[in-house]
Formats: structure tokens, sequence, C-alpha cells
């Protein structure tokens, strides 16, 4: 029997893919966002239309996750799988995005993925099986300038998905982590800027570097050879077909020539995990225990 799906963000870019590439897979697909009776409207309508079953999900508000998860259940059943999709970018020189400006991005792209990870585990505690897949980005194994507070969340994001992975394990519940590298999808016309224009200022003659960065960057994602984002949907579909005890933990998908790099340090990861769980006895938690 194929299984139940709640993704987040699934009103645009990787969402929307990854919800489209499930259901015409057969799978069963809860796609949440905001908004979906207005502004939101068109694309809940389309996704509905496709046989996704639309709730309202702010992940940056607890209540709204609460409800969200339940209307879910109500219209679907039991989750089976998670996937936290949604998220937002940023640009600016670090120095310019003051503490509340780093407290939009993290309610967003680490307390959000909290929030819904704390909404599913418990009936997934109860059923002795689940699925959380996180799209994290391959930004959350090294750094770019200009994207500073991105950078941040998303290695926190890595990290609770490491910890899940660790503590979840005995209770048949799988922790997974795709790395998307850079695709041209709508990411970029919602980055959040950094308030503080002042110190960017600061910089001189570089106030601008960070615009002239992404300029750039945008101009490679319309070029005719660059990687299609409908690779990260199809990632997720064939890390869902594949058995549980052969599914890597992290999962790079990007057209860029950058997988070699990301790969390595992911091996690296894993290799230091693994001799640090075996020196303190606690390799067991690596192996899924499946009810």
């Amino acid at each position: 029997m194929n299984q139940t799906v709640l993704i987040t963000g699934s009103n645009s870019g990787f969402g929307y893919l990854i919800a489209n590439t499930l259901i015409d897979n057969g799978y069963r697909v809860v796609g949440s966002m905001r908004d979906p009776q207005g502004r939101n409207a068109s694309v809940a309508n389309d996704l509905k239309a496709r046989g996704v079953v639309v709730v309202e999900i702010d992940v940056t508000d607890d209540e709204s996750v609460s409800k969200g998860v339940e209307k879910a259940v109500e219209e679907v059943g039991a989750i089976d799988v998670l996937i936290n999709n949604a998220g937002v970018g940023t640009l600016g020189w670090q120095e310019s995005f003051d503490i509340d400006d780093f407290k939009k991005v993290f309610d967003i792209n680490v307390f959000g993925v909290q929030r819904m990870v704390r909404a599913v585990l418990p009936e997934m505690k109860r059923q002795g099986k689940g699925t959380l897949i996180q799209i994290s980005s391959i930004l959350g194994k090294f750094v770019l300038p200009f994207l500073g507070s991105y950078n941040a969340s998303k290695h926190a994001v890595e990290g609770l998905a490491e910890n899940y992975r660790v503590e979840l394990s005995q209770f048949g519940i799988q922790s997974l982590v795709v790395q998307p590298g850079g695709f041209g999808t709508d990411f970029g016309s919602n980055l959040l800027k950094a308030s503080d224009r002042a110190v960017a200022e600061s910089y001189g003659e570089h106030a601008d570097a960070p615009e002239q960065m992404w300029a750039g960057t945008e101009q490679s994602h319309d070029s005719e050879d660059a990687p299609n984002p409908q690779m990260v949907a199809d990632a997720v579909l064939q890390l869902l077909r594949t058995e549980a005890e052969n599914r890597p933990f992290r999962t790079v998908v990007d057209g860029t020539g950058l997988n070699p790099a990301i790969e390595g340090i992911n091996r690296a990861t894993e290799q230091a995990m693994q001799d640090i769980y075996s020196t303190y006895g606690m390799d067991n938690l690596f192996q899924l225990n499946k009810r």
C-alpha cells in the first residue's frame, strides 16, 4: 500500500514539484501552504484537481501547525512521511542581519521544522514507523558569502535531522536529508534582506556585492543548460521507492558539478559519526528498528 505523505510549502518550487510527482506515482499526498483560499488559491485548486489534499499550515505558528496536521489526519488518516520543504532564503552581508532578522529566518527554516516534526511524531511512534525528510541544502555542509543566515539555518537543520536519526531509529522512524544545489525556482523572488542598511554601506564600494552576486546566480539559473528542479522531486521519489535499510541518510541533488565535493563532505561526516558512535558503543542507533 502506498504511503501518505505530508509536504510543507507545496504552493511553489520544490514542494509543488514533489507533490505532483508523488501524486502521479500513486502516493496519497497532503500539500500544505499558507492562505490556500486567498493568494495561493490558484495553485491550491490546481493541486486539488490532481488529487492532492490541501491544508493550511503556517510553519511559524504553533496553532496553525497543530490544526493543519489534525486536518490532514482527518482527511487521509495517519501520516507516513513528513517532507519539510517550506523555507526562505536570505541575501546580504551577515553583519547587517540584526537579531530580529535571524529570528525570522530561523522561525521558518529551523523552528518550523521542529514544529512540524513534533506534530507528527506522536502518531508515528504509536505506529512504530514513519519517515522524516528534510529538504536542506548543499549550503548545510559549506557556506557561500552573502547567504550567511540561510547557511546557518541549513546547518541547524542538518543537526536536527542527524539527532532525530539516532534518537528515533529504535522506534522505527527514519530521518533523512535531501540537499539540493542551486536551481531556477521562485526561491530568489522571496529572499529576506538584511535590515541594517547602514552596516552594509560601511563596506563602501563593496556594499552592493550581495546583489551583484545574486544577479549572476539568477542569470545562471535562467540559462539553457541550467539544471532542472524536477531533479529534486525525482530524488525524493527514488528515496521513497527504496527499501528503508538501503536509503542513504543524505542525498545530494545538484546539477552544477558540486556533487563530488558535497558527497565527499558527507562521506567524511558519516564516517566520523560511525567511528564516534562505535567508540561509545552506540553504533546500534544507526540501525532502523523495523516493526
